[in-house]
This record gives C-alpha cells, sequence and structure tokens, in this order.
C-alpha cells in the first residue's frame, strides 16, 4: 500500500479487565485479513503464557492493519492493545501517547467499571477521542440503556451513537471499524521534516539484539539511517525498519504517522529507555518530544535466587525484563539469610507476581521474594529525611523525630448489597471514607483514603471475597502523612534475623508478630535445645513461641542398678544441653524462607 498520512488511523482499546478488549482485537484482525483463517487463535495479541492463563493482558501490542473502506479508499489503521489492570497504567499511558484516539469498551452487563474510568482520564487528559463500545450485547444479562447512562454520567461521553457489538459472536465489528476510519483524526502533519520518533515500548530479541518499537511524529526512519537516542546520547544505524503484522515484517521505510519497529544492533539493554525521543544524527532536533512522566514503583520487594551461584542468570533475566517494563526498579543488595540478590521496585501487587512467575518461566531461574513493603519518609531529630524501603536500613528510634507513610485515593465500585462489609474491610484496613455515590439503582462508589502499605497486599483479594467478585477498585498516589510506623523484629534463638523482619504500624504489629512466630514453629526443624522465636519491638517482646528440644534417652542402655546411675546420665544430658544452648546456632533452612514469606 502506498503511504498517505490522511489514511493512517492509530488507536488502542482501553476498558476493564475482561471486558472483551481482546476479543475486539482478535475480531478487527479477521476482518481486515490481516490473519488468515487458520493461524487465527483466541487473544492472539497476548503472545505470553501468562497472559492465556489468566486472561489478561500484560503487554502492550502494537499491530498495523491495511483495510480498503466503504469510500474506496485503502487505510492504514495501527492499533496498539492495551492492558486492563490497575497495576499496568503505565504501559496504558505510553500507549496512548503514540494514538489520537481509543475504543473504550465497556461490558454491557457489568456497566463501568473502576478501572475504565482511571484509563478513560488518561486518554482525556492527552485529548483522544474516544468512541464508546458497549461489548457482549448478544448475553441475556445485558443492559444497553443502563450501560450508556452510565458512560453519559460517570464520564461525560455522548453515547448517542454509542456502537454495539458482541466481539464473540462477530456483531458490530464493521461498526466499529467504519466508526475508527469517520471519527478518529489522521496523524497532524508535520511542522517541518526532521526526524522525531516516540520510543514506546522495546524488546529483547536474542539474535538481533534490542528491538525498538517507535511511532514516528516527523521525518523518516530508513534502513541504513544514523540515529540518536536523546536520553543516553547514543547513536547507532539501522539494520531494518518494520511494522506488525502482527509478525514483524520489514517495509524499509517508516513515515511520519505510521508506528512500527527498528532493529540496530543495540546490544546493550540499558541503552534503550521507554519515552525516548529518537533524531537523526547528522541534523537532531533541539527538543525531544513530550515524554512520559518518571514512573515511581510504590511496592518494593527483594528478590533473591535460591541458588547463589543463579545470580548472574538473575541479574540479566532482571535487566531484559526492564527493557520493556520501564516501571520495574532494580537495586543490587545484599541479606545476610539470603546472600547477594535485588531490591526491586513495583506498580503493585499484581506486577510483582507477573515479574516473579515470568523470571521463573521464561529465565528458568528459582527465586524467592522477600514481603512487599512501602516507601516510609523517616525524620530524624535533626529534620534530615531519610527514604525507607527495607527494614535492614531502618534507623535508631531515639534519633527519629516521626515517620510519614503513603497514602492512596481508592475509589471502591460495589453493589449496594455489600456496603456493610466493604465498610468493615475499611475499618480493618485503616480506611478513612470520604465521600459514598450512588451509581445507580444497584451500584456504589466510595472514595476512600487508605495507608499504601495495608492494601498492597491482600485489599484487593479481600474485596473480591467479600462482594463474591463483583467490587472493582482503582488507586491514585495522593502524598504522605504521618503514621505510627514501627520495626518489628523477629528473632531465633536471640538472634534477630532480618529477612522476616517488617515495618509495620503499631497497632497491627500484634497480630502479625504472633502470625510470623506460629508460623516459624510449625516450620523450623527441631534443634537439640529448645528454640526461642520472638517477635520485638525495640526490647519488648510481644510474641513468643518456643521449638521443643529433640530428646534423646540416654538411659535407655539402663537395666536394673539403682536409680542413682540414671540420675547421673540425665544431670550430665542437662549440662551438655546448657552449654549447646549458650554455643549452639539455629541454620534456618531456605525453604523455612519461603514458607514464611509466602505465608506474609
Amino acid at each position: 500500500m502506498s503511504y498517505k498520512r490522511e489514511n493512517i488511523r492509530n488507536f488502542s482499546i482501553i476498558a476493564h479487565i475482561d471486558h472483551g478488549k481482546s476479543t475486539i482485537a482478535d475480531r478487527l484482525l479477521e476482518l481486515t485479513q490481516t490473519i488468515e483463517k487458520r493461524d487465527m487463535q483466541e487473544q492472539l495479541l497476548d503472545s505470553m503464557d501468562l497472559e492465556r492463563e489468566r486472561g489478561i493482558t500484560i503487554k502492550a501490542h502494537p499491530v498495523t492493519m491495511y483495510y480498503k473502506a466503504r469510500d474506496g479508499q485503502d487505510y492504514q489503521i495501527n492499533l496498539i492493545d492495551t492492558p486492563g489492570h490497575v497495576d499496568f497504567t503505565y504501559e496504558v499511558s505510553r500507549s496512548l501517547s503514540a494514538c489520537e484516539g481509543a475504543l473504550l469498551i465497556v461490558d454491557a452487563v457489568q456497566g463501568v467499571q473502576a478501572q475504565s474510568m482511571a484509563n478513560v482520564y488518561l486518554a482525556l487528559d492527552r485529548n483522544l477521542e474516544i468512541i464508546p463500545v458497549l461489548n457482549k450485547v448478544d448475553l441475556p444479562a445485558a443492559d444497553v440503556g443502563e450501560a450508556k447512562r452510565q458512560i453519559q454520567e460517570y464520564i461525560g461521553l455522548d453515547t448517542s451513537d454509542a456502537i454495539s457489538c458482541s466481539a464473540k459472536m462477530g456483531i458490530g465489528i464493521q461498526d466499529i471499524l467504519d466508526q475508527i476510519i469517520l471519527k478518529i483524526p489522521a496523524p497532524k502533519k508535520p511542522e517541518d521534516d526532521k526526524l522525531r520518533a516516540l520510543v514506546f515500548d522495546s524488546h529483547y530479541d536474542s539474535y538481533r539484539g534490542v528491538m525498538v518499537y517507535v511511532r514516528i511524529m516527523s521525518g523518516e526512519i530508513r534502513e541504513g539511517t544514523t540515529i540518536k537516542f536523546m536520553a543516553t546520547g547514543k547513536t547507532f544505524d539501522v539494520l531494518e525498519v518494520g511494522v506488525f503484522r502482527p509478525k514483524a515484517t520489514s517495509t524499509g521505510v517508516l513515515h511520519p504517522g505510521e508506528v512500527g519497529y527498528l532493529v540496530a544492533n543495540i546490544k546493550v539493554v540499558r541503552e534503550v529507555k521507554i519515552g525516548d525521543t529518537i533524531t537523526a544524527h547528522k541534523n537532531p532536533i533541539k527538543d525531544p518530544l513530550p515524554g512520559f512522566k518518571e514512573i515511581k514503583p510504590v511496592v518494593f520487594a527483594g528478590i533473591y535466587p535460591v541458588d547463589s551461584s543463579d545470580f548472574e542468570s538473575l541479574r540479566d533475566a532482571l535487566y531484559k525484563l526492564q527493557l520493556n517494563d520501564s516501571a520495574l526498579l532494580v537495586e543490587q543488595e545484599s541479606s545476610t539469610a539470603l546472600g547477594f540478590g535485588f531490591r526491586c521496585g513495583f506498580l503493585g501487587l499484581l506486577h510483582l507476581e507477573i515479574v516473579f512467575e515470568r523470571i521463573i518461566r521464561e529465565f528458568d531461574v528459582d527465586i524467592i521474594t522477600t514481603a512487599p513493603s512501602v516507601v516510609y519518609k523517616v525524620v530524624l531529630n535533626d529534620q534530615t529525611t531519610l527514604n525507607i524501603d527495607n527494614p535492614a536500613h531502618f534507623p535508631d528510634p531515639a534519633l527519629i523525630d516521626h515517620i510519614q507513610e503513603p497514602m492512596v485515593l481508592t475509589h471502591v465500585m460495589i453493589p449496594s448489597d455489600y456496603l456493610g462489609v466493604t465498610m468493615n474491610l475499611g475499618m480493618e484496613k485503616r480506611g478513612e471514607c470520604i465521600k459514598t455515590e450512588t451509581l445507580d439503582k444497584t451500584r456504589l462508589v466510595l472514595t476512600y483514603r487508605f495507608p499504601l502499605n495495608e492494601i498492597i497486599t491482600d485489599y484487593n483479594d479481600k474485596l473480591k471475597s467479600v462482594t463474591k467478585g463483583y467490587g472493582s477498585f482503582d488507586y491514585e498516589f495522593e502524598g504522605y502523612r504521618e503514621g505510627d510506623i514501627i520495626k518489628l523484629e523477629i528473632r531465633v534463638n536471640e538472634e534477630p534475623v532480618d529477612a522476616f523482619s517488617c515495618l509495620v504500624h503499631r497497632s497491627k504489629a500484634e497480630g502479625k508478630g504472633r502470625a510470623i512466630c506460629k508460623k516459624l514453629l510449625e516450620v523450623i526443624p527441631k534443634q537439640l535445645f529448645k528454640v526461642p522465636i520472638q517477635a520485638a519491638i525495640g526490647g519488648k517482646v510481644i510474641a513468643r513461641e518456643t521449638i521443643g528440644a529433640l530428646s534423646k534417652n540416654v538411659t535407655a542402655k539402663c537395666y536394673g542398678g539403682d536409680i542413682t546411675r540414671k540420675r547421673k546420665l540425665w544431670e550430665k544430658q542437662k549440662k551438655g544441653k546448657k552449654k549447646m544452648k549458650e554455643i549452639g546456632k539455629v541454620k534456618i533452612p531456605q525453604n523455612v524462607f519461603m514458607e514464611v514469606l509466602k505465608a506474609d
């Protein structure tokens, strides 16, 4: 197809999890004949096993479709598929920066959900043209009128010509394509012919090095062009450029408005930064394109190899993952209990879980993660502020003036029958209910302010459980507030074990201490002497369990004779045990760390 800027349409699909994004993408690929019927499979753009198993999109996937419209013209339509989960919002924001429009997909049965609203606001901030689409209209429980009313009231979009479709049955897909061509604007005319390209993603190909995903804003990239990355200042010669159909297909050149990839013999993973601007080496531009905000991770956890000889493999794995996951923060650290490893920052718990799974599956490295924690601001008596995310770096309490903990503003959507149990869960998690709004006859929106450390571990699971799976929530970082945070230290045989220590709110310390002590009692093997397990705050022990000693019957060989012989042996054994307790060390096996950190 010959290049014509006016006939290019770049769009992305935004929706809550499981509202049918990937299925609609499948139908569009079929209708534009981008994929042969025999190559078609469900969730085609979700190429990771993990995505297929969980039925969620984790990575943004670009694909180029060519389509002859009813007006007889040939159009190039670029779809950048996006994830729906709140932990992957940064993926969505990057994809939207490369688009002019978006399809907002709402399940006609479930209506508007928390995360659809969060993602729509990202699109509205970028002035994108939004086309509302109501999916799953073939289901008996679908209520199209109600879904339209919610979109109008809560998002403020006109739904008079919203498209009703069923991706599964293939109904309404032609209307979606026609609306994309009609409503989504073509890329703007470039002001000059200098090369400006936005890097919105990348991944590592073991044969060709780093594959960079780009949207060309002005100028063009050809094979043989010398390009320069503005953030790192590095220059490379382009070996191949092309588009995704949906496999990488070389085209030799990318023009303004097009979305595609380039390969430039980039071997070092860290030389490509997501959100960077590419320009020509010979005739560069002065200012980079308005990029993305630096992503700030909110949840931190240590990742360590189970076998210390896998340290190098783990490092390579993390750097390669970081390449197509710009929100992953990686720093090296070491722990007395677990050896050398990495302190990693994530956007949320699902993000941590996905990275953990990908390391094990894609790189075949056995790893262990420590309990997730958040960043606290510790203000010392001399008013200096420390950012602490690791209990091992917690300063002496005598030097601390106060501690601030991160707070988030949360919108919780629930059916109104579950208001009581959701409020109880909010109180349990130290939440403060700011307002309650009625969404429709059956649903409410609760706005809560929560300490981040309360919701990162199990709030989502508990919300789903108390609302029978109907509750949904999304959160945004709000700032820091003073809180009574203390370090809970776990001691085994009077020795502190830093891998089990954690920073918690004082009101939760005792419960957490008891739970960890109980778990350790079950999993630490018995020794030849009694082993105390204690949870302590400073010098005060708040929970304790004792592992009983392995008993050896020293009098088994005595038969007959008087009792004094047996007493002598028992006395000797008692002295031996006392001495052993003084010099004995409890070696905690690796699987104990695994068990306890899982339980956390």
